[in-house]
């Protein structure tokens, strides 16, 4: 009984620092969000599809969001510098899209600093009309699409994908997991171990 209630304690223990690195994580992506794009997320467009929009809440101001995509055969898709619409909205001219499922990738800085990089889906397809310059871009002068050379520098800006801030604190949380976890080992190692033989009457 005492090996468990040795055991018991670093249990809680691991279970609260687990319920922390799931905490810990979200309000990196709540206080960022993304309030529309178009194209959207899992929506179907037509292959002329030549501009991206995304709407943010809460960026930093004087920041430009990074936007890259990736066509159905995982190359990289040709995109323009992206420009600013008012506070929030993002514009970046792309290159004609090929029919498949592409992926948009978009790295943001928050109010605080944070930096948040995530990414959705969507599709395209030869028989889908094409979507038309959003009406917040059509003002904008979008610098044509270019080949995103630069893409693979801007991972010292992320770890494992997310934004240095966010992945430095569920790193730091990990280890605090993996260490609890050794600990807990080594107590129930301690509380199996015998005694000793009893000495022969």
């Amino acid at each position: 009984m005492r090996g468990l209630r040795l055991l018991r304690a670093p249990a809680a223990l691991l279970g609260c620092l687990g319920v922390l690195l799931l905490l810990g994580g979200t309000p990196a992506y709540a206080h960022t969000a993304l309030k529309d794009a178009t194209p959207a997320p899992g929506s179907t467009v037509g292959t002329g599809t030549s501009v991206v929009e995304l709407t943010f809440a809460q960026l930093r101001p004087g920041t430009t969001p990074k936007v890259s995509l990736v066509g159905p055969d995982g190359a990289k898709v040709p995109v323009g510098q992206p420009a600013m619409a008012g506070g929030s909205v993002t514009c970046a001219a792309v290159s004609p899209l090929r029919a498949g499922v592409n992926t948009l990738t978009y790295t943001v800085t928050a109010t605080d600093g944070d930096t948040q990089t995530n990414a959705f889906q969507f599709q395209v397809a030869d028989s889908a009309q094409a979507v038309t310059s959003p009406t917040a871009c059509k003002g904008l002068s979008l610098s044509a699409p270019v080949t995103a050379t630069s893409a693979d520098t801007d991972a010292d800006d992320t770890i494992l994908g997310l934004g240095r801030t966010t992945a430095l604190v569920v790193l730091t949380a990990v280890a605090v997991v993996v260490v609890g976890g050794v600990l807990v080992a080594v107590r129930t190692m301690r509380g199996t171990r015998p005694t000793g033989r009893r000495r022969a009457i």
